[in-house]
């Protein structure tokens, strides 16, 4: 079987994360990343091949997929559309651990790590980030470039915003919205919804 050859933007922690992925589900080549300000010449013993500069010449060599492996929403989604505009399909991500439910829908560009769980008929937005072990549980609609950290737990039918970030460990309530933009503080327990651009945190949650 052919390996289809992609590229990562960002190759800090969540660069890593992504790299990981990608070593472990196979089917892919990953070529190396790309990063203006990178800390080491390596991750994972891939190359670092320069910035974002290298892009033409990347797709003149038959490269023609790549994935913003960035953690910061509003940095991942603008990257995203760098690459598309450089004409890069973004494919979406899920590591084999991972638990995809029937009639779950992943949009381009959309990242499901290790042991993480898609419940039935759920939707994950373009750029979405599902981070390890997390669990989004049946019709659960995430928005394009949110991020659902580490551990969390959104139980059935939860709606989250464009670009919201619901923290490591939190859990929200069945049929709540988060709106576009919030921050759910690690931990948190939510059981109201939330507006647009809140920031919240506790036990139950609470403006912070």
């Amino acid at each position: 079987m052919t390996r289809k050859r992609i590229l990562l933007l960002g190759a800090g922690g969540h660069g890593k994360a992504i790299a990981d992925l990608l070593l472990s589900a196979g089917g892919f080549e990953l070529v190396g990343f790309l990063d203006a300000v990178p800390k080491a010449s390596q991750v994972l013993g891939l190359p670092v091949l320069g910035d974002e500069s290298l892009l033409a010449a990347l797709a003149q060599q038959g490269i023609t997929l790549a994935h913003p492996s960035l953690g910061d929403n509003a940095q991942r989604l603008a990257a995203g559309l760098r690459l598309k505009e450089a004409g890069f399909a973004l494919p979406n991500l899920t590591h084999p651990s991972a638990l995809i439910g029937h009639g779950a829908r992943l949009g381009d560009g959309a990242a499901v790590l290790a042991r993480a769980v898609i419940g039935p008929e759920a939707e994950i937005g373009p750029l979405a980030l599902i981070n390890t072990g997390a669990i989004v549980e049946h019709d659960c609609v995430v928005g394009e470039a949110a991020h659902i950290g580490p551990g969390v737990v959104l139980a059935g039918g939860v709606r989250i915003g464009t670009g919201a970030l619901i923290g490591a460990g939190a859990v929200v309530r069945p049929g709540l919205v988060i709106g576009e933009g919030a921050v759910i503080g690690a931990g948190a327990a939510v059981v109201e919804n939330i507006a647009p651009d809140a920031r919240v945190g506790g036990v139950p949650a609470r403006p912070m």
